[in-house]
This record gives structure tokens, C-alpha cells and sequence, in this order.
């Protein structure tokens, strides 16, 4: 189906009791996901508005029958064998049918959002492979938000006779479930009234499901289905209604007799607190040599997504509604949506993953950033009714964590931006438009559903001026004049807060003095470059979006205070090697002189004279976006060697930590903090000990932007070797939560090692990667388009071959590693264009329009 060796790169590859851990999220943004186990079993079954980390629905399943012609039948479930341990207070869980065949051993390869299994089973008369997606298309919100799981299982007759067979997907009736508890088997308290139909819809056959005792508005209500393309099917609407094992017992025997079901019964309401299981197969015959593709689908509609995780009155237990439930009527329309379009889908699913993963870049770096793309499609991530995307941080095991649109987390995000741009705008139009008081104070919090109340906190430093920079790169990325008008008002307020008496410099020298609230959930007192740098990148942020709005003096008086910062800072906090904190005490500002340690009045959870792994944060956003240095350039390049030295751990036996533990043992990890000249606080700040993939990304990201290319890969390998499967799952990096939204970090991986920078404003587009050799490929997007560039070196002449494989891109300028601009030449679709030097870019005569599959091809 999918062309895996295009993908090779950067796919990671598992088996054995490296599979233990492994369940890739497969759904749609804002739609929930089900998750495919490393033994291709299923779990994780967070479709119904939450979480629900472990929930395996009972019965549910893919099973074989098989039988080669003169020999005896065969019956499978279609997953590997269970992996240890096999503990449990009843034995293994009846409902996972632990006990039935399975096969020898599985393969698993995983290219998000492409997933493949290649089984081993030498007792089978056929070979039997798995694929598996939910379409991902960026910048296609609605492609990439359908609540559906795809599954293509091929099957290859290598033997002398013919083999007949049949594929079946058995699903639980779970509709009705309110997913705070799974049930052990048919019966449960929420279940009652489920009923399932076979229907045949032009070529798609299957079983749809719902729950009548649940009116259309309530929590519980909703559908699901299961469905095939495949020709020939046999099914069985509902298990009989037996107690002890009977239901399973009846239905394993039939099907393991010939692979036939009786399809039926007619369709009838399952009895109180039960609910019924439905199957669908679908029948082969297999001539010797032949195969044959069979897809099955898993759709569901849950549509009203309630407020569970807010306790102030008027939001608790509140409607906010599904995007996606008002896309489809229901789940069997969403089976026949993606029926009807899976060639498309496909299609555009795998040219994304070949323009991602058919690539020249470190395979650590594919990983980790593709990896971490996965989470937007979980639920840690929400697309509310009025069509806004919003996040928790991450996700417990059966609710959101630390709701909701965290602007100090969010800073860190970089792969929504990027990839689904228009999504990250409707957050800055929350975040500006919604949560910004008159007075600039920012609500770093969300309540949903929106109303005039807005959620009560002292404002978060790091995070209110991180958001100004991230509305810059929501301009760049999208160059729409009516939005940047719309926010800026507000984005005005909220940098300026900062000058105000209750703001973070108040006497305006372009150092933060006052009480800086963090990501770190406590407040830093007194100057810091961790506060200071996202400061300063707001100022620079703020006097670009000023220019463009044609507002000179307020971009000029941003650049004066950007100016006298970057000069105090340096002056202030510069040790000769890094960065440090000045703490002062509470309320008192630089006039009242640093506190010397363990100073009585010292407050708690400061870093002081430690080496703050997170103490560039806004230098490394500000190269995202094309702002340029906010600190001396040779001092930060030292303060990010200082931090790879120190804080970087080849081990971690010998660490000595009482918090939360994210590696351990001889694993590897980079440190949030260190004392290398000393002075650590009595009570350092609360996560110091402590290691986030999320600054680990973000550290190693910077390291690539400075040119420290091994320091910068060695922190991504160290990663992505603690996920290895056996140990922890590669698809899923926590920190509060499951799937924290800090790890989209690792997208700036991407944008750095591309010398990446685009501005739909200015029309410009700049690749310009650093690189031995003579080819270099990557992939790209630019605002409304997205695909790959290819960088030839032969003798004296560099070509670059830019092709968008999705949407279409107005470039008025490039800047490549040509190298010779002035003698280049250009051509689209192998017409020339015209070009003119302009500094180190290209200008074309007149404006240049590449769409899908168009090529402009650069020579100099």
C-alpha cells in the first residue's frame, strides 16, 4: 500500500519485547485515538472526550481463519504473542481473549502517521502484513481531522495450493460509556439500549452502532462503526446474549470452523447495563502467488465534548461541542466520507510522509520531530465546536492535565505553527482577542466554553511574552495584513504591561525586574535571562510588526528598549561562561542589591548562580523566527556549550533527585539546572532536578542553530534511545501528562537544520542549510504550501530543486546556498523566469506561483 522504502530514513523499526511499550495513536485532530500496540493489538481507547491511558475495549479485536486447500483449518488472533509480565489477581484479562492462538512474533515500523506490522507466522498457509493511518495532510484541517482509524491487512498466498481465508474485525458496542471507566466485558452500568445494524452502502459494508437511551445532547451519546471496501463479507451484528464466557465461546467456535458468520441477527437493543459485540469479516480465496489487500475501517462521533476539568462555577460540566461531530452526521457517514475519498487520503497521507521522511537529515531528528507530531491528534489537544484548536499540557491517564492553552508551555510548540498554521492563529486569537485584559494583563489560562470571565492568576512572564513572538510567527507564516490589524491592539497592551507597576520593568532599561511567574509553576525575583531573552524577543517582535503596520515611532521606541536590554543583560548577568540569575528580594528591584546566599529573606525556587538549561529560551525562538541575535553571539554560544557541558548526563546512576523521574539509570538526559560554580539555593526551583524533552529539544535545536551539530544531535539521540519501545513508548513523551505538548519543541530540529525562514508577507523564502557533501533533501512548508527541496553539489555549480506536494506558495524572492548568485539562473516547470541578486537571495522580475508538483528548479 504505502511505499516503505521512501520512508527508511527516519522510520524506527521494533520486535520482540521492544514492542512491549509501543501504541500509536491513530485519529483525528480534536477527534480522539485509538492506539495500535506493538503486537498490533488494540488499546488506549480515548475516544470518548477523554483520556483513557491503559482502556482496552473487550472483544475487540482483528482475528484469521485460513485453510489451504486439503488441509485443516486454522484460527488466529491477528497480534503477536503476549509479552511478560502475566500477573494479574484473575489471570490474564478474559476480555483481551488472552488465551486464544496468536502468531510467532511481529515487526513493527512506525513513520508517523504511517504505522506497519509484518507478522511471523510459519503455521499459517499465508504471509500477513498490517498497515495503518489516519490521514494526515497539513495545512488540510479537515483531511487531518477525521475520526477514523484505517487498517490495510495484506495477505500473500507463497505456498503450491489454493488457500481460503477470511479476515474479521470483532468491536464492542461501547456507546453509552462516558470514558471515565472501561468496562471487563459486555456489561457495565453505562451500558444499556446499544444497538447495531449491518448495512450495505454502495461498496461499503459493515456495522454501524449506537445507543438509544441517550438523547442527541447528552454526554454519552454518540456512534460508532466498522467497515470494509472488501467485496465478500460474513458478519454477525451481535454475539448471543449468554452469560460466563458463552458469547465469546459461541462466536470463537463458528468462526474457527470455516471463517463463516451467520449474518445476523435482526437488529434489536441490547438489555440493561449490557452491550453487544459485532463482527465483520471478509472472505478470500487466494490462488497460489496471489495476494490481496483488505481495508478496514474504525469510525466514531462523540460529539459533545463537556467541560470535566474546571471547577469555577459556570464552566464545570458546560457543552463546548466537537468541530469534528459537526463535520458528520454520525460515525457510519464518517466511514462513508472516508470510503468514498481513501485513494485521495492515501495519497496525500504518504506524500507527506515521503516528503518528511525521504530525507538527507539525521534519522534521530526525523524521529523525534514526526514523533511528537502525533501528539496534536491526541487528546491533549482539542478542536472545539466554534472551530478553535485549544490543549491541555498533556494527559493523565483518564483526564486532560493543566487546562487550557498554557501560554508558557505553548511558547515551546513549534510543529502546529508550521503544519497546520491557520489552527495555531485561532489560539493567538484566544490568547489576544479573548484572554487579554484593557490593562495588558493576560489570562495564561483558558476557560472554556468562552464567556466575558476569564481565568484569575497573576500573569506568567515568560508566557505573555513569548505569545507576542508567536503572533509574529503566525504573520510570517501567513502574511494576512486583517489579522496582524485585529491582534495588535492587544498585543500592544500585553507587551506594554510589562512597563507598568505591576508589570517587569517598570523603569524601562529592558531588564525585568519584578515577580516573574514561569513554566516552572513559581516566580523568579530578579533578573534572569530565561524571562529576559523572551523579553527582548518580544521588543524585536513587536518592532517588526510595527514597521509592517506602518507605526515607525512605536517600532523605533521597541528597538531603543530592545537596544539598552540586550546591553544590561550582557552587562548584568554575563559570568564568563553563562548566563546567571541576580535574585533579589521579593518587591525590591536592582537599587536594593543582590541577595547573597542563603540570605535570610533568599526566597525559595530560584536558580541563582546555576546553569539554567532553559537561560536561552528566547534566543533559541528568536533564530525560529528570523529575529536574529537578542544577546552577543559569542556569548550565547558559549552560555549553550556551558549548558551541553553541564547539564548533560551520559548517565544517570549517580544523579541524586527527590522529584519526578523522567530518566533514570544508565540513561541519558540533559539536567534542567546545575550548580558548576556553586551556590545551589537550599530549595532550587522545583523541577531543576529534573529532565523534559521539551527543553531538551529546545536546547538541542539552539545548539544546531549555533553550529554545534554533534552536542546538538547527541541530546535528540538520547531522547529517542530512553523511547525504544522495550521501556517506553516512542509515540508518546511525558512530562505532566502523557503526550506533553512542550515536546513539539522538536520541530525547530527541522528549522534549523533547513536554514529554514519564511515571510508570505514579504513573499520570501529562505532554505539555507549547512551541509557536507554534494546532496542534501528535506522537507519544507511555506504558510499555504508544503513539500520537499533537493540541494545538488557537482564541480563548481549548485542546483536546488524546490517542489511543493500540497498547496501552493507566491515567492517574490529565495535565498539557497547558490554559489555563485549572480550568475544564477532559475526556471518553473523548466520555463526560465528572470532573477536579480538582491544581498544573498534571488528576486524574481515579477512573481512566481508554485503549486502542487510544480518544480522551481535554482542553478548558480
Amino acid at each position: 500500500m504505502f511505499d516503505w522504502t521512501r520512508l527508511q530514513p527516519g522510520a524506527r523499526v521494533f520486535t520482540g519485547d521492544t514492542l512491549r511499550c509501543v501504541a500509536f495513536p491513530l485519529g483525528g485532530i480534536g477527534t480522539g485515538t485509538i492506539s495500535l500496540g506493538g503486537r498490533g493489538n488494540l488499546a488506549d481507547w480515548e475516544i470518548f472526550n477523554r483520556p483513557a491511558k491503559g482502556g482496552h475495549l473487550p472483544y475487540t479485536f482483528f482475528s484469521l481463519w485460513a485453510k489451504q486447500e486439503g488441509g485443516e483449518s486454522i484460527a488466529r488472533v491477528l497480534e503477536r504473542r503476549l509479552l511478560p509480565p502475566y500477573e494479574g489477581g484473575s489471570g490474564l484479562p478474559t476480555g483481551l481473549l488472552s488465551g486464544l492462538p496468536r502468531l510467532d512474533e511481529a515487526e513493527f515500523s512506525g513513520a508517523y502517521p504511517l504505522a506497519r506490522i509484518r507478522f511471523d507466522a510459519p503455521d499459517l498457509p499465508v504471509r500477513v502484513s498490517l498497515e495503518s493511518f489516519n490521514p494526515f495532510v497539513p495545512m488540510d484541517d479537515l483531511s487531518s481531522g477525521i475520526p477514523a482509524a484505517v487498517f490495510v491487512w495484506t495477505l500473500e498466498n507463497q505456498g503450491p495450493l489454493p488457500v481460503d481465508l477470511t479476515v474479521c474485525l470483532s468491536m464492542l458496542n461501547a456507546c453509552g460509556l462516558d470514558g471515565t471507566s472501561a468496562p471487563g466485558n459486555r456489561h457495565h452500568p453505562q451500558l444499556g439500549g446499544n444497538l447495531n445494524r449491518f448495512i450495505e452502502d454502495g461498496l461499503l459494508r459493515g456495522i454501524a452502532m449506537e445507543n438509544t437511551r441517550h438523547a442527541a445532547d447528552q454526554p454519552q451519546a454518540g456512534s460508532m462503526a466498522i467497515a470494509t471496501l472488501h467485496p465478500t463479507v460474513t458478519y454477525l451484528t451481535r454475539w448471543e446474549r449468554a452469560g460466563w464466557w458463552d458469547d465469546v465461546q459461541n462466536f470463537w467456535d463458528d468462526f474457527k470452523e470455516d471463517g463463516r458468520l451467520p449474518n445476523g441477527p435482526d437488529p434489536e437493543p441490547s438489555p440493561d447495563f449490557q452491550t453487544d459485540v459485532g463482527s465483520l469479516g471478509a472472505v478470500a480465496h487466494l490462488a497460489p502467488g496471489a495476494s490481496v489487500e483488505i481495508p478496514f475501517l474504525i469510525t466514531w462521533r462523540f460529539p459533545n465534548l463537556v467541560n470535566y476539568w474546571n471547577h469555577e462555577k459556570g464552566f464545570r460540566d458546560e457543552r463546548i461541542g466537537n468541530w469534528y461531530a459537526l463535520q458528520w452526521s454520525d460515525a457510519w457517514s464518517v466511514a462513508r466520507a472516508v470510503a468514498d475519498e481513501l485513494p485521495r487520503l492515501t495519497e496525500e497521507t504518504q506524500a507527506f510522509a515521503e516528503a518528511f521522511f525521504d530525507s538527507t537529515l539525521p534519522a534521530e531528528v526525523l524521529d523525534a520531530a514526526s514523533a511528537n507530531i502525533s501528539t496534536i491528534r491526541t487528546t491533549t489537544c482539542l478542536r472545539t465546536a466554534d472551530g478553535r484548536f485549544n490543549a491541555f499540557e498533556g494527559c493523565g491517564d483518564n483526564a486532560g492535565c493543566c487546562p487550557m492553552n498554557c501560554t508558557h508551555v505553548w511558547n515551546y510548540v513549534q510543529a502546529v505553527a508550521y503544519l497546520f498554521p491557520q489552527l495555531e492563529r485561532s489560539v493567538r486569537e484566544t490568547d489576544f482577542c479573548h484572554n487579554t485584559r484593557p490593562s495588558g494583563d493576560m489570562a495564561f489560562r483558558t476557560l472554556l466554553p468562552l464567556k466575558n470571565e476569564l481565568w484569575e492568576y497573576k500573569p506568567a512572564a515568560d508566557g505573555q511574552m513569548g505569545t507576542v513572538m508567536k503572533v509574529y510567527r503566525e504573520w510570517l507564516q501567513c502574511g494576512d495584513r486583517a489579522f496582524l490589524e485585529r491582534l495588535w491592539p492587544d498585543v500592544q497592551r500585553a507587551l506594554e504591561y510589562a512597563w507598568t507597576g505591576r508589570g517587569w520593568d517598570a523603569d524601562r532599561d529592558g531588564v525585568m525586574e519584578g515577580e516573574q511567574h514561569n513554566t516552572y509553576d513559581i516566580e523568579f525575583h530578579g533578573p534572569n535571562t530565561m524571562m529576559g531573552t523572551l523579553y527582548l524577543g518580544a521588543l524585536r517582535a513587536a518592532e517588526e510588526m510595527a514597521g509592517a503596520l506602518g507605526l515607525n515611532d512605536k517600532a523605533t521606541e521597541y528597538r531603543a528598549l530592545f537596544e539598552a536590554g540586550y546591553r544590561n543583560y550582557d552587562a548584568l548577568l554575563w559570568n564568563g561562561e553563562y548566563y546567571s540569575q541576580i535574585v533579589l528580594a521579593p518587591g525590591h528591584g536592582l537599587d536594593s542589591g543582590e541577595l547573597p546566599d542563603r540570605a535570610p529573606e533568599y526566597p525559595r525556587y530560584q536558580y541563582g548562580r546555576g546553569c539554567l538549561s532553559d537561560h536561552l529560551l528566547g534566543q533559541w525562538f528568536a533564530h525560529v523566527v528570523g529575529l536574529g541575535d537578542v544577546l552577543p553571539s559569542d556569548h550565547v554560544r558559549s552560555a549553550l556549550r556551558a549548558i551541553f557541558d553541564h547539564n548533560f548526563r551520559t548517565t544517570l546512576a549517580d544523579h541524586h533527585s527527590v522529584q519526578r523521574v523522567y530518566a533514570v539509570n544508565d540513561e541519558s538526559g540533559l539536567l534542567l539546572c546545575t550548580w558548576p560554580r556553586g551556590g545551589r539555593p537550599e530549595y532550587p526551583f522545583p523541577y531543576s532536578d529534573e529532565v523534559w524533552t521539551g527543553i531538551e529539544y529546545q536546547v538541542a535545536a539552539h545548539l544546531l542553530y549555533e553550529g554545534l551539530i554533534d552536542e546538538g544531535l547527541a541530546i535528540v539521540r538520547a531522547v529517542r534511545d530512553r523511547h525504544d519501545g522495550a521501556k517506553r513508548n516512542p509515540w508518546n513523551e511525558p512530562e505532566c501528562g502523557h503526550h506533553y505538548a512542550r515536546a513539539m519543541s522538536s520541530w525547530s530540529l527541522i528549522t534549523a537544520l533547513t536554514g529554514y525562514h519564511y515571510d508570505a508577507s514579504r513573499r520570501y523564502l529562505r532554505l539555507m542549510p549547512e551541509f557536507d557533501g554534494p546532496h542534501f533533501r528535506a522537507f519544507f512548508s511555506a504558510g499555504s504550501a508544503w513539500g520537499s527541496f533537493e540541494i545538488l553539489r557537482s564541480g563548481d555549480v549548485t542546483t536546488i530543486r524546490i517542489v511543493p506536494y500540497w498547496g501552493e506558495v507566491t515567492l517574490q524572492s529565495v535565498e539557497t546556498p547558490l554559489r555563485t548568485v549572480g550568475e544564477a539562473r532559475a526556471s518553473v516547470d523548466g520555463e526560465p523566469v528572470s532573477v536579480t541578486p538582491e544581498g544573498g537571495a534571488l528576486r524574481f522580475a515579477k512573481p512566481i506561483v508554485l503549486r502542487r508538483r510544480s518544480s522551481l528548479v535554482l542553478a548558480g
